[in-house]
């Protein structure tokens, strides 16, 4: 009894003598705080093993609060640093309080693992550069003669293989680093094939393509083939490739395919860090799915290069299958989208046609099944109104036409007004392209259609009678008028870039070296 009390008192001892190296180090200029942070615990406690390991690589704090092992941190005498913090709702409409956590820059744990009492150290402080923190852990066992301690190298091994996965979470890389996303797994479960409006060969054939690819490693090894794959999604704005992008990485959940998102390349190293980042992380996680939004405004002069290098250079990718997305193929260097084992299969996203535009309706329709009174017909004469709407316009129409009945604003007296009918030409639909890998007229074009821009108007279309004193007819019909003035005005009212991380951020392709200034 005596014994285990003076061990408990020289812990308090060297606890406190690590507290005081501690706040002493970081209240001076310091050199290399690693090193001396490490002899200051080694000096301390003579009696132990030391081990360290930074908790970006083995959350052992984490580890044990979800559960698999035991930490307690020690209070007595004041001698850690903690900060409590404070989180909102994430919306003032879910309503709640909030909650309340805590931040622990210095803290000594009792822990316990697998029948093992030890004592672990975790630190933080401030990089000197002001970007950021830099952490470590020190694992204190009993002291050994072996270089490593296998009670501490056990710990890590558990501790580390539950860090490295996801735990309904998705990986997001931003401004240099790999974050764990709670909120855009969340956004992600909602997503169905369902809700994907296409025509039935394109969406057929995403689905067989990458179901294909993870369903078929042992092929790609017996023909002696990296198995990784490209795929580029491009075409009109607002037509479906973002939500393709969230039904995928949805179905991959359910066969335990890791989904990687890519937000930007723009880190304090430089951009060339932060793609080297990029795919190291996407080979661990393999087999996974590694997703570039906007990749025309990623994929600039300077980095393209480094970037195919990562892609097909002498390293494997194997398990990687690659999803890019762009409005704008054509902006693309030739050695993505034209080089095989790179991109090599390319789906066309082309404006909804009157079939898309009639199924669309009827998605909505069963949406609002015994909500609303919805006539079978009018999906027919909403797609006969909205020739050359994008599916973010049909949206748009079927959303503003729902806050206009809630809000009163039907205006059952607007009279159904006939305009002169559209000539279809002015709209310069493009081919479905699925499953090829050129795309040179589509540049062509564009080009040749620059300064004849035509005054789009609605199309003409006779109304059924027994649809012209209908509520949610006239107030589609209504709004569907006001988008037409917006197609008109500004094409890019509706068609914002509707992101998978939930963000439309502004395109930036300019090449400055604003990179090396942040963190």
């Amino acid at each position: 009894m005596g014994d285990r009390g003076r061990s408990t008192t020289r812990h308090e001892a060297g606890h406190n003598a690590v507290y005081d190296h501690y706040t002493s180090h970081f209240s001076e200029r310091r050199p290399n705080s690693d090193v001396a942070l490490l002899e200051a615990v080694r000096s301390i406690h003579p009696e132990n093993h030391v081990t360290s390991i930074g908790p970006w690589d083995c959350d052992l704090i984490g580890f044990a609060g979800a559960g698999h092992a035991k930490a307690t941190l020690r209070r007595h005498g004041n001698r850690f640093n903690s900060q409590r913090t404070y989180s909102p709702p994430r919306s003032r409409m879910e309503g709640g309080r909030g909650t309340l956590g805590k931040s622990i820059a210095f803290g000594l744990y009792d822990y316990s693992y697998d029948g093992h009492d030890l004592q672990v150290y975790s630190l933080e402080w401030p990089r000197i550069d002001g970007c950021g923190t830099e952490q470590i852990q020190y694992i204190l066992t009993p002291s050994i003669a072996e270089e490593d301690c296998p009670v501490a190298d056990g710990l890590i091994e558990a501790a580390g293989k539950w860090t490295s996965e996801l735990h309904e979470e998705i990986y997001v890389f931003d401004a240099g680093n790999w974050d764990k996303s709670k909120l855009l797994w969340e956004s992600v479960q909602s997503a169905s094939w369902d809700d994907v409006i296409l025509d039935p060969a394109t969406k057929d054939g995403i689905i067989n393509d990458v179901q294909t690819f993870f369903d078929n490693r042992s092929l790609y090894e017996d023909f002696g083939v990296q198995w990784k794959r490209g795929i580029i999604f491009h075409g009109h704005p607002g037509c479906g490739k973002t939500i393709t992008i969230k039904a995928l990485m949805r179905s991959l959940q359910q066969r335990n395919v890791a989904s990687l998102y890519v937000k930007s390349f723009k880190a304090r190293q430089g951009p060339q860090y932060a793609i080297r980042e990029i795919f190291e992380q996407a080979r661990k996680m393999a087999p996974c799915l590694l997703i570039f939004e906007d990749l025309d405004s990623l994929v600039v002069d300077k980095v393209r290069s480094y970037f195919l290098n990562e892609v097909d250079g002498l390293e494997k990718n194997d398990g990687i299958l690659m999803i890019g997305s762009t409005n704008h193929l054509e902006r693309l260097d030739p050695g993505i989208s034209k080089r095989p084992s790179r991109f090599d299969r390319k789906y066309y996203y082309k404006l909804p046609d009157v079939k898309e535009r009639i199924s669309y309706g009827e998605y909505w329709r069963n949406k609002l099944r015994g909500k609303i009174e919805f006539d079978e017909a009018i999906c027919d004469v909403v797609a006969q109104l909205t020739e050359g709407f994008s599916f973010a316009y049909l949206q748009e129409l079927f959303v503003q036409t729902l806050l206009s009945l809630v809000g009163g604003r039907t205006d059952a007296d607007d009279d159904i007004e006939i305009v002169e009918e559209v000539d279809p030409s002015q709209y310069h639909e493009q081919p479905e392209m699925t499953k090829d890998a050129t795309d040179t007229n589509s540049a062509d074009k564009s080009e040749s259609g620059k300064g004849k821009k035509a005054v789009k108007q609605m199309p003409e279309v006779t109304i059924p009678e027994h649809l012209q004193s209908d509520p949610l007819m006239l107030a589609l019909h209504k709004q569907a008028k006001a988008l037409w003035r917006d197609l008109d005005s500004s094409e890019d009212s509706v068609h914002r870039r509707s992101k998978v991380s939930g963000v439309g951020d502004e395109d930036d392709e300019s090449d400055d070296d604003s990179d090396s200034g942040s963190c």
